[in-house]
């Protein structure tokens, strides 16, 4: 078997996992292409992706196409003679892109395909409450997360563990998948299940303001759900409204509580270091939360300087 020349593309932080997994592995790593860089936060200063610092970091050589058909980058990535192609936490590639190296193109996603194609599969998975995800390579295609898959790896969601806890976890499970991947492709042992195609299959839509707010109508356990399945990013959020006033709030950290109780919902409840807001069927207790103007801080520490009426109402 040729040695492998690999291209690896992503972008986030779960990228640069897989990517420094394949370096420290002495894998032939020989260009990487991640997304351009972008302005961002109050100062506008030029933000690199996680995966350019860590290019530049290592001496990698780097590619950043704003136009993934431009013919120059397409003669760039030819010349670098590459096998084999891994994406990670990238865009949608072109046709001309994913079919270029000889072995192919194959992906890591974090979730057990089919379910969960998309661009949010952890955090969906919390928010939907299952109890178990995983990640999955498989060989690109031309739709988005539907090609043929090579090996799945599973896992347990703890019931209180959240997105950014979970994201940690895939990455390690990732990192092992990748590499047990290489080696089938490397001895030529590499065989492909078909993506399954069936009206129940769960999608992970992009997140956004929409369905990223709390509405405490919900039952007491998709409420929490939906709060640990958005933290630490991009955090589930409500409107906190009291005499005249009205807040929206960032929350961080709840912990559900089943029990009968009289309380309008969207009621809160306050003592002198804990704010509940009453469900149909309980309480959500906020552990960790964030006004505007403010940072994260504890519901302790917000009532130190913040006193709510018996009228306060999240909604």
């Amino acid at each position: 078997m040729e040695k492998l020349r690999i291209i690896f593309m992503g972008t986030p932080e779960f990228a640069v996992g897989i990517l420094d997994t394949l370096i420290k592995n002495n894998y032939e790593v020989v260009g990487v292409i991640t997304a351009a860089d972008k302005p961002a936060g109050r100062g506008q200063k030029i933000k690199y992706s996680a995966v350019k610092e860590y290019a530049l970091e290592n001496n990698l050589h780097l590619l950043q196409p704003t136009n993934l058909k431009d013919e120059a980058f397409l003669e760039e990535l030819k010349s670098l003679k590459a096998n084999l192609q891994i994406v990670v936490a990238f865009r949608m590639l072109p046709k001309v892109v994913w079919e270029m190296p000889a072995l192919g193109t194959f992906n890591l996603h974090a979730s057990l395909l089919p379910n969960y194609r998309g661009a949010a599969p952890i955090n969906w998975a919390i928010i939907n409450g299952e109890t178990k995800t995983g990640v999955t390579t498989f060989f690109i295609d031309d739709k988005i997360d539907t090609g043929a898959m090579i090996i799945s790896s599973e896992t347990a969601i703890d019931t209180t563990e959240n997105a950014g806890h979970l994201h940690d976890r895939l990455m390690h499970l990732g990192c092992n998948t990748v590499i047990d991947t290489l080696k089938l492709i490397e001895s030529g042992k590499v065989s492909t299940t078909i993506q399954n195609d069936s009206s129940d299959i769960k999608t992970a839509y992009k997140l956004n303001k929409e369905n990223c707010k709390i509405e405490w109508t919900k039952s007491t356990t998709d409420i929490h759900n939906l709060i640990r399945g958005l933290s630490p990013y991009p955090t589930a959020w409500c409107y906190i409204s009291d005499n005249n006033e009205e807040w929206n709030v960032k929350i961080y950290e709840a912990q559900a509580i089943l029990e009968t109780h009289n309380h309008a919902i969207g009621t809160l409840i306050c003592s002198k270091k804990e704010i509940k807001i009453a469900t149909d069927e309980g309480y959500i207790q906020i552990l960790s939360l964030q006004f505007p103007g403010k940072k994260k801080m504890t519901t302790a520490e917000l009532l130190n300087g913040l006193t709510f009426s018996e009228n306060a109402k999240a909604h």
